[in-house]
């Protein structure tokens, strides 16, 4: 059975960004999570990303019997392709602060076959948080290839096991990538996955809840390692919130 984590955003962007993440973080543990995704892009204000307001919020999540993810999206190698030190230093700062067991980046422009795996490996130096980098949806980053020559090079270098990746379902299908395909190829990088449907067309694509007979969903998941944290990062249905995300959490353990 697998760890499940409800990312923030599943709540509603605009409620995060009123309320705060706090305020949801009951109906997350009432729903069984085992772990909360708070979202860096979602915070009302700087100050909520200051690291007394982080701690804070970390010993909440704590308090209630939970783990957290600190997502933030920032890229690990800027358009350019070059590592972002400063970039990946704030963000494991932040996570830090948070207690984080991973701190989650976007992959960006990486397109070398330098990974800098031991740049990588200095700014996570003494971090407790666990570095993973996302699939997203714009074609930078988003694509399989740059992923495998990512860890290709880490392989080289002598760094491999210096971060993971997040494997999201849905974000594939932005730059028209296969996720059975990424899974096929990726599934031994992969420590958190990010689960959700994709309904649309083109840009204009949405997250939604899988089906239960969805057949992209129940394929790639039986590829990806069964042991990692899965993560619920679709919407709720505003008007039942707290049995949507009962009966979610329940779904995904046992997808």
């Amino acid at each position: 059975m697998s760890d499940v984590v409800i990312v923030a955003s599943a709540f509603g962007a605009d409620a995060i960004r009123r309320d705060g993440h706090r305020a949801w973080l009951k109906t997350a543990a009432q729903a069984g999570a085992a772990g909360f995704e708070v979202r860096r892009e979602l915070f009302a204000s700087e100050a909520q990303a200051d690291p007394g307001a982080l701690s804070s919020l970390g010993e909440a999540v704590e308090g209630l019997g939970m783990w957290s993810v600190y997502s933030t999206p920032a890229t690990l190698y800027n358009a350019a392709g070059a590592l972002d030190e400063a970039t990946l230093r704030l963000a494991v700062e932040e996570a830090d602060a948070l207690g984080a067991r991973f701190v989650k980046l976007q992959l960006g422009g990486f397109g070398a076959d330098a990974a800098l795996g031991a740049q990588i490996a200095a700014c996570m130096r003494g971090a407790r948080a666990r570095l993973v980098v996302e699939n997203g949806q714009l074609t930078e980053g988003g694509m399989i290839r740059q992923f495998v020559r990512l860890f290709d090079g880490l392989r080289h270098e002598g760094y491999l096991d210096v971060l993971g990746m997040t494997f999201d379902l849905g974000n594939w299908q932005w730059p028209g990538e296969s996720p059975a395909e990424a899974a096929q190829q990726l599934a031994q990088h992969v420590e958190y996955i990010h689960c959700k449907a994709v309904t649309g067309i083109g840009a204009r694509r949405f997250a939604v809840a899988p089906a239960a007979d969805d057949p992209v969903c129940a394929a790639v998941l039986r590829l990806l390692p069964r042991n990692v944290p899965r993560g619920i990062e679709f919407p709720f249905d505003p008007d039942r919130v707290a049995a949507d995300a009962s009966n979610y959490v329940r779904w995904l353990d046992g997808a």
